[in-house]
């Protein structure tokens, strides 16, 4: 893994890649949970993500939304952290201009950001998303999720966002929801059980 500063929107941007052991099937992009909440690309629900994605052929990117880390600018809202994550994967696309499949993936406030980020990939196919612990209602609006694609996981103690939430949500969307029993919403010590869902996900779509 290396991380490094590229241009963004605003200025310098931090990420880090992963890339997997052998040929690079597809890429990934993984974002972080909320910027004023402590939420980084070095957060356990974040990493563990992309160690699942890079475990089934992605080169993976994460990022530090602006403001965060080494990344310039402040918090927008979500608005200008979906700019950031269209530049970080913009960028791991000029690094593998072959490779054309996308996996979109965040956590909590990432998800919001990751499901506008699939709105505008119009020339991207995107052939798998996962939302952890999702807050895209909270943060997103019109948007919709290809439920064929999407594996939305959750803990079944989430006190930030309660599961009946993310089911109303879930409901508009026809999406499926996979809960993780006795897990709350940083999935304390069933990282193990997100890490599976998100394998088996990825290894049945990307082909």
């Amino acid at each position: 893994m290396s991380t490094q500063l590229i241009a963004g929107p605003v200025g310098d941007l931090e990420i880090a890649i992963e890339l997997p052991v052998g040929s690079v099937r597809a890429l990934a992009l993984v974002a972080h949970p909320h910027p004023l909440h402590g939420g980084t690309m070095d957060n356990k629900v974040t990493t563990t993500l992309a160690r699942a994605c890079a475990a089934q052929g992605c080169a993976v990117i994460r990022l530090n939304y602006r403001g965060v880390g080494r990344s310039a600018g402040v918090f927008d809202q979500g608005r200008g952290e979906t700019d950031d994550a269209a530049c970080a994967l913009a960028y791991l696309q000029a690094q593998y201009p072959e490779v054309l499949a996308t996996v979109l993936c965040g956590f909590s406030f990432g998800t919001a950001v990751v499901a506008q980020l699939a709105q505008r990939l119009n020339a991207t196919p995107v052939v798998a998303m996962i939302l952890a612990g999702s807050a895209v209602q909270r943060f997103a609006t019109q948007v919709n999720v290809n439920p064929e694609l999407t594996l939305l996981v959750h803990g079944e103690c989430d006190d930030t966002v309660p599961l009946t939430e993310t089911l109303a949500w879930a409901a508009t969307q026809q999406l499926p929801i996979s809960v993780v029993p006795g897990a709350d919403h940083f999935f304390n010590k069933q990282l193990i059980p997100l890490k599976l869902l998100a394998n088996r996900h990825l290894k049945a779509l990307l082909l």
